[in-house]
C-alpha cells in the first residue's frame, strides 16, 4: 500500500472515530447534571418559567434527546457546530479564536517535552548506575509525581512575583498594541512560563521510556557488533542505538497527544492562558454545552491527526516498517 493510500484510509477511520465520540458527548452531556437555561435565566435574573420555555424552545432544548442528537448530526454534516447558549456567537468562531492560542502552547510543549526527555534518558543510560542517573531518574519521577496545577503556582510565585522573569497571567501585554516582531517577542516572553510548566510534566514520562528503551538496545548484538567495529560511544549512540531506541517514545508521544490537550486546561487556568483548554472550563461552569460539545469534536480530531502524523513519523524512522502493516 502507498503512502497515500495508507493516509486516506487512517482519515477515513477517523473520521468514524470522530463521529462516534461526537455522539457519546452529546448523550453524556444531555445525561450530566445542570441545566443550562437555569444558568442563563438565573443569571440575568429572569427565572419566570414562561422566559425560561421561550429559552428550551429557542435551543431546541425541550425536543427528546433523539431529535436533538439527531438535529446535531445533520448540522455537524453541514460544519455547523451550533451557537453558544451564553454568549450567542457561533461555537466555530469561539473555538477558532482561541484554538491557535492552544496549539501554539501544546506544540512548544511537546517539543520541549520530546527535545528534553530524550536528552536526560539517553545520559542516564549511558551513565547508569552513577549518582548522575540517580539524580535524573529522582528530577523526572519528582516532576511526574507533583500536581500540576501546584507546579505552575509556584512557577509563578517565584520567577513571576519575586524574581519578576516572566509576566504571570496572560498571552500578551495587555493593552500594549505591539506588532511585528515586538509582538511576537511579547508572546514568547508570556510563553515561556506555561510551555515550560507544562512540558516538565511530561518530560519526566519520555526521559524514563528513553532511558528503559536506550539500555535495553544498548544489550543488543548489533550494538556489539559496532563496539568491536571500534566506533566511537557517541557515533554508537546517534547511529545505532538513538534510532532504534526512539521508537517507543514516538508511539508514546502520539498516545500522549491527547493528554498533553487535556493538560492545557489546567495550565491555561492557572497562568490565564486564552486557549480552548480555559474556554471548555469555563462552558462547563456555564453548562453551555454547545461550545463544550465543539471542543471536544475539535480536540478529538486533534488527537486523530496527531496519531496519524506518528504513525507517518515511525515509517520514517524505521524504513523497515511497511506502511501497510
Amino acid at each position: 500500500m502507498s503512502r497515500l493510500g495508507f493516509i486516506a484510509q487512517r482519515l477515513v477511520k477517523g473520521v468514524f472515530i470522530v463521529l462516534v465520540i461526537a455522539i457519546i458527548n452529546f448523550i453524556l452531556l444531555r445525561l450530566a447534571p445542570g441545566d443550562p437555561v437555569a444558568v442563563i435565566a438565573g443569571q440575568s435574573g429572569a427565572m419566570d418559567p414562561e422566559i425560561m420555555a421561550e429559552l428550551r424552545q429557542r435551543f431546541g432544548l425541550d425536543q427528546p434527546m433523539a431529535v436533538q442528537l439527531l438535529r446535531y448530526l445533520q448540522a455537524l454534516a453541514q460544519g455547523d457546530l451550533g451557537v453558544s447558549y451564553r454568549q450567542g456567537i457561533p461555537v466555530l468562531v469561539l473555538v477558532g479564536e482561541r484554538l491557535p492560542a492552544t496549539l501554539l502552547l501544546t506544540v512548544t510543549a511537546a517539543i520541549l517535552s520530546i527535545t528534553l526527555g530524550i536528552i536526560a534518558g539517553t545520559l542516564a543510560a549511558r551513565w547508569r548506575g552513577t549518582w548522575a542517573d540517580a539524580a535524573i531518574s529522582a528530577l523526572a519521577l519528582l516532576f511526574y509525581a507533583t500536581p500540576l496545577f501546584w507546579i505552575g503556582l509556584m512557577a509563578i510565585l517565584l520567577f513571576s512575583l519575586q524574581l519578576g522573569w516572566f509576566p504571570a497571567f496572560g498571552m500578551m501585554t495587555a493593552g500594549s498594541r505591539l506588532t511585528g516582531l515586538d509582538h511576537v517577542l511579547d508572546v514568547l516572553h508570556h510563553l515561556i512560563l506555561p510551555m515550560t510548566v507544562l512540558g516538565l510534566f511530561y518530560m519526566a514520562v519520555y526521559a524514563r521510556l528513553t532511558r528503559a528503551s536506550v539500555i535495553e538496545v544498548s544489550e543488543l548484538d548489533f550494538v556489539r557488533t559496532a563496539r568491536a567495529k571500534g566506533l566511537s560511544e557517541g557515533q554508537i549512540t546517534r547511529r545505532h542505538i538513538l534510532r532504534n531506541a526512539l521508537l517507543p517514545v514516538i508511539t508514546f508521544a502520539g498516545i500522549q497527544a491527547g493528554h498533553l490537550i487535556g493538560g492545557t486546561v489546567l495550565v491555561e487556568t492557572v497562568f490565564g492562558w486564552p486557549g480552548i483548554g480555559r474556554l471548555a472550563f469555563d462552558s462547563l461552569l456555564q453548562r453551555d454545552y454547545s461550545v463544550l460539545l465543539g471542543i471536544f469534536l475539535i480536540t478529538s480530531a486533534l488527537v486523530v491527526v496527531f496519531n496519524l502524523i506518528t504513525d507517518i513519523v515511525y515509517t520514517l524512522v524505521d524504513p523497515r516498517i511497511e506502511v501497510s502493516q
